[in-house]
C-alpha cells in the first residue's frame, strides 16, 4: 500500500447533513471562521468520500436517512486509519438516551444544533487541535473501505426477518450481497481481496439447502485462503426455533467451521450487533496485516537501501583498487618498456660486438699482410741505399731485382689497403644515422653490403645463392635490409654450423652449406603488389611447435648465453612498421624459409636515389 502526504487535513471538515437549509446555515457559519467544508447528504456517501480524502473532523446530524450519525461514527472507529478522526454529532432530537447512544457509538462530542455558534466553533477547534497533535503525517492511498456482508438465505417471501436484517446492515454502512443458491458459490469469491466478504451469514434452518454443508465448503476454501496470507472472512450461522438436540447441533455447527451461532429469535437489531462484532474483529485483523505488510515493506526498503549503499561502497572500493592496480600496471609497463629497450639495446650491442669482431678479423688479415710486406720493402730500400755507390754490372742487375720485388710488395700492400677501405665503406653504409627514415634503397647494393659484413661468419664454406628478380629500387627503411635481413642470414649461418657440429661432420670447424636470397614481386588482386624477400638455408629447419613462438621477445633456440631472443622479435616489429608480414616455414631442401612481404609502390620505387645517397654510392664504388 503506497503512502502519500496529508494535505490541509486539519482545516477540512466533512459535514453530513440531509437538510439543505441546515447544511447551508452550518456551512456559512464554519466558512466564516476559516474552515474548508465538504458537505454530503448521507452517511453512506460520507463513507464513500473517505477513500479519496481524509477530513480533519466529521460533523454529522444524528437523524440521517439510512445510516444515522451513531452508525457512521461506529464505522469510522472500526477502521485503523479513520479511527482517530474526531466526530461531532449535531442534532435537535430530545429523545432520552440519544446522547448516550451517540457517545457510545464512538462520537467525540454531542451538541444540539441550537447551541451558540461560538461554542460549536470552540469545540471544533479543540477537537482539531487534539487531533492534529496525533495525526499521522502519511496515510495510505486507499484509506477506507466499507465492510462487505454476504447473506446466504432462501427467497424471503415468507420470512420478513431477512429483509429487516438486510436493511439494518445497510443502515450500519455495510455493503450487503444476498445469495439464494449456495451451489453457485465458487472459491474465487473468497480468494479475491477486492471482493472477498468480511462476514458470511448462513441461514441454517432453511430446507432449500444444507447449511452445514455450505459451512464446511466455505471453511475449506477459507483454510486455503490462509495459505495465501489473506485474512479469511468470518462465518455466522442463524438458526431457527429451539431444537431438542440443540447441544449436539451446536457441536456439529462449530465442527463445520462456523465462528458464531445466533438464534433468529433475537431480532434483526441484535443479530446486526453480533455481525458487527465479527466484522470489527475481521477489519482489525486486516489492519494488523496491512500494518505488518507495510512494516515488512519498510524493512525490505531499508535492507535494499543498505545493500545499495554497501554495493556503492564496494564499487567505490573496487574502483579505488582498480585505479591503484592500473597505476601499478602503468608503472610496471613503463619499467617493462624501459627494460625491454635496454635489452634491445643490449642485443644490438651484442650484434655489434659480434660484427666488430668479424670486421676486426677481416681488417687484421690485410693489415698483417701490409706490415709483413712493409718490412720487406724497407729491407730492399736499405740494400739499394748500400749499393748506391757501386757501378758494377752485377750490382746493377741486383738493384733491378730488388726494385721489382719492392714494386710487387707495394702492389700487394695497395691491394690490402683497398680491401680495408672497402670494408670501412660497407660499415659506413650499414651504420647510417638516418636508417629509421623511409627512403629509396638500392636493394642489390644493400644486400651485397650485408654479405660483405658477414664474410667472417659465412666463411668460405657457406655459399650464398642470389636471385634478384624484383626491381632494384625500393621505398623503405634502411633497417629493413640492414638489421632484418642481416639477423636472418646470421641466424641461418649459426644454424648450419650448429647442425654440422651436432652431426660431427664439420670440416675443421668450417661450416658448409648454402643460403639463398630471392626477391620478386607478388601480384595482389585486392591491394597493392608486394615486394617479397625469401631467405632459405640448408640447415636443420625450425620445428612446427617452435615456429609459433619464433618471433616472441626473449624466445631463443640457441644455448644459454649464445643469444638474447630479441633479433627476430625486432625484425618482426620492423616489418610491421612497413605494414608488411614476416613468416617462417620449411624450405624445399629441408631448412628454414623466411618470407618478408611489404607493400610495393611503383611510383615511389621508380624514383631516383636521393642526391646524398647517389654520391655516397658513387664514392663507395669508385673507392674515392
Amino acid at each position: 500500500m503506497v503512502l502519500t502526504d496529508r494535505e490541509d487535513i486539519p482545516d477540512t471538515l466533512l459535514l453530513v447533513e440531509d437538510s439543505d437549509t441546515q447544511a447551508l446555515r452550518i456551512r456559512r457559519m464554519l466558512e466564516s471562521h476559516g474552515f474548508h467544508v465538504h458537505r454530503v447528504a448521507s452517511g453512506e456517501e460520507a463513507l464513500d468520500t473517505l477513500d479519496v480524502r481524509l477530513p480533519g473532523l466529521v460533523i454529522a446530524d444524528y437523524h440521517l436517512p439510512g445510516m444515522n450519525g451513531g452508525q457512521l461514527a461506529r464505522q469510522l472507529r472500526m477502521n485503523a486509519v479513520t479511527r482517530t478522526i474526531p466526530v461531532l454529532i449535531l442534532t435537535e432530537g430530545i429523545e432520552p438516551g440519544l446522547e448516550r447512544e451517540g457517545l457510545e457509538s464512538g462520537a467525540d462530542a454531542y451538541i444540539p444544533k441550537s447551541s451558540d455558534p461560538a461554542l460549536i466553533v470552540f469545540r471544533i477547534r479543540a477537537l482539531l487541535r487534539e487531533h492534529a497533535a496525533h495525526a499521522p503525517s502519511l496515510v495510505p492511498q486507499r484509506v477506507f473501505r466499507r465492510a462487505r456482508i454476504m447473506v446466504i438465505a432462501p427467497e424471503p417471501e415468507h420470512r420478513r426477518a431477512v429483509p429487516e436484517l438486510l436493511d439494518q446492515l445497510r443502515r450500519d454502512g455495510h455493503i450487503v450481497t444476498l445469495w439464494h443458491d449456495p451451489s453457485r458459490l465458487v472459491p474465487a469469491l473468497l480468494h479475491d481481496p477486492e471482493h472477498m466478504p468480511d462476514c458470511v451469514v448462513i441461514d441454517l434452518a432453511c430446507r432449500e439447502f444444507d447449511g452445514l454443508e455450505v459451512c464446511r465448503k466455505l471453511d475449506e476454501w477459507r483454510q486455503e485462503d490462509l495459505l495465501s496470507g489473506n485474512v479469511p472472512p468470518r462465518i455466522l450461522g442463524v438458526d431457527g426455533a429451539p431444537r431438542p438436540d440443540a447441544k449436539e447441533f451446536s457441536a456439529r455447527v462449530f465442527e463445520a467451521g462456523i465462528d458464531d451461532l445466533v438464534s433468529r429469535d433475537v431480532g434483526p437489531a441484535a443479530l446486526a450487533l453480533r455481525i458487527r462484532v465479527l466484522v470489527r474483529r475481521k477489519l482489525l485483523q486486516d489492519d494488523v496485516r496491512r500494518i505488518e505488510v507495510e512494516r515488512q515493506a519498510r524493512e525490505i526498503a531499508v535492507k535494499s537501501a543498505r545493500a545499495e549503499a554497501a554495493a556503492i561502497a564496494s564499487k567505490a572500493s573496487l574502483a579505488e583498487a582498480l585505479e591503484q592496480a592500473n597505476r601499478e600496471l602503468a608503472d610496471a609497463n613503463r619499467k617493462l618498456i624501459e627494460t625491454q629497450g635496454k635489452l634491445v639495446q643490449t642485443a644490438k650491442m651484442a650484434s655489434l660486438g659480434e660484427l666488430v669482431a668479424g670486421i676486426a678479423h677481416e681488417i687484421n688479415n690485410p693489415l698483417a699482410f701490409i706490415l709483413a710486406h712493409k718490412d720487406t720493402v724497407a729491407r730492399g730500400l736499405d740494400r739499394l741505399a748500400a749499393m748506391e755507390d757501386t757501378t758494377t754490372d752485377a750490382d746493377h742487375d741486383q738493384r733491378g731485382v730488388i726494385l721489382a720485388k719492392c714494386r710487387d710488395r707495394v702492389g700487394s700492400m695497395n691491394m690490402g689497403l683497398r680491401r680495408i677501405q672497402n670494408l670501412v665503406l660497407n660499415l659506413r653504409k650499414f651504420s647510417r644515422l638516418d636508417e629509421g627514415l623511409f627512403q629509396i634503397i638500392d636493394v642489390p647494393e644493400a644486400l651485397e653490403t650485408v654479405m660483405a659484413l658477414l664474410t667472417q661468419k659465412l666463411g668460405s664454406g657457406i655459399a650464398v645463392k642470389r636471385q634478384y628478380e624484383a626491381p632494384d629500387r625500393l621505398y623503405c627503411q634502411a633497417a629493413l635490409l640492414n638489421q632484418v635481413i642481416m639477423n636472418i642470414i646470421s641466424n641461418a649461418a649459426d644454424a648450419i654450423l650448429a647442425a654440422q657440429h651436432d652431426d660431427m661432420s664439420g670440416q675443421g670447424g668450417m661450416a658448409v652449406g648454402e643460403i639463398g636470397i630471392h626477391t620478386y614481386l607478388a601480384h595482389n588482386d585486392s591491394g597493392p603488389d608486394s615486394y617479397v624477400f625469401v631467405i632459405t638455408d640448408s640447415g636443420p629447419g625450425i620445428a612446427p611447435d617452435v615456429q609459433e613462438r619464433i618471433f616472441e621477445p626473449f624466445f631463443t633456440t640457441k644455448p644459454v648465453g649464445a643469444g638474447t631472443g630479441l633479433g627476430l622479435a625486432i625484425a618482426y616489429s620492423v616489418v610491421q612498421a612497413h605494414q608488411g608480414s614476416l613468416s617462417v616455414g620449411r624450405a624445399p631442401e629441408g631448412g628454414a624459409r623466411f618470407t618478408i612481404s611489404i607493400p610495393w609502390h611503383p611510383e615511389q620505387g621508380s624514383e631516383s636515389l636521393p642526391p646524398a645517397a647517389t654520391s655516397s654510392a658513387h664514392r663507395e664504388k669508385t673507392g674515392s
